[in-house]
């Protein structure tokens, strides 16, 4: 039985960059589903495209730090996710078997889901006092809520593609209501604030190449 089913990872580069990594591997590829950005998106895409999912699922992706101790390239497994109301646990016995396949460094981390992209850096550690949550997605707990009731074991893997010191361009007007990026205010919003925009392409690539790097693990023997 394979280790992993189905893989779930967010359209565009990062789903992009994991399935380079897969492709690596001559082997029988698990699913790969690209995923919309964003907790309602992809709480309507999983209700429509996912019910039938019964087995064991990996959330990857990139994520953004809220501890200083999590720097850029960074792999962490998320031991739960939060957001301002819930808690979720991950299946951790699911988890530590991919953890053991993919061996490497790696940190063992609470995840907090937003609905929104968080920009600045104060932002960020104060979320990280307010939560104790170390990185911020937004799509961990959305999936944990869907699939936990199904009884579809869980795991996340994700690559920190910015850090906690800096700020990062305000992408919200660039992220559409079906959880896609819109290139042309995704530009503006680059153009606006071209420091904080060239830090995190530069994370953001970095952090491509350790998830690309991390799913070409995922089937080695």
């Amino acid at each position: 039985m394979h280790l992993i089913h189905t893989i779930l990872v967010p359209q565009g580069a990062e789903y992009q960059a994991v399935c380079r990594g897969l492709s690596r591997v001559r082997d029988s590829q698990p699913q790969v589903i690209a995923i919309p950005m964003g907790v309602q998106p992809l709480r309507q895409f999983l209700a429509l495209n996912c019910q039938h999912l019964n087995q064991r699922v990996l959330l990857m992706g990139l994520c953004g730090s809220l501890n200083q101790r999590h720097s850029v390239g960074d792999v962490v497994f998320y031991r739960d996710c939060v957001d301002q109301e819930n808690i979720q646990k991950c299946d951790f016995t699911y988890t530590r078997e991919i953890h053991r396949q993919i061996e490497g460094k790696v940190y063992f981390v609470k995840g907090l889901t937003s609905d929104r992209m968080i920009c600045l850096a104060e932002e960020k550690r104060n979320l990280h006092q307010k939560f104790g949550a170390d990185v911020v997605d937004m799509e961990g707990l959305a999936a944990l809520e869907f699939f936990q009731p199904l009884g579809v074991s869980v795991a996340m893997l994700r690559v920190v593609s910015d850090d906690c010191l800096h700020d990062i361009p305000n992408l919200t007007s660039a992220i559409a209501a079906d959880g896609s990026l819109q290139p042309l205010p995704l530009t503006w919003a680059f153009i606006r604030q071209p420091l904080a925009a060239t830090r995190l392409i530069s994370g953001s690539l970095q952090g491509l190449k350790v998830l690309e790097k991390v799913a070409s693990r995922l089937l080695t023997p």
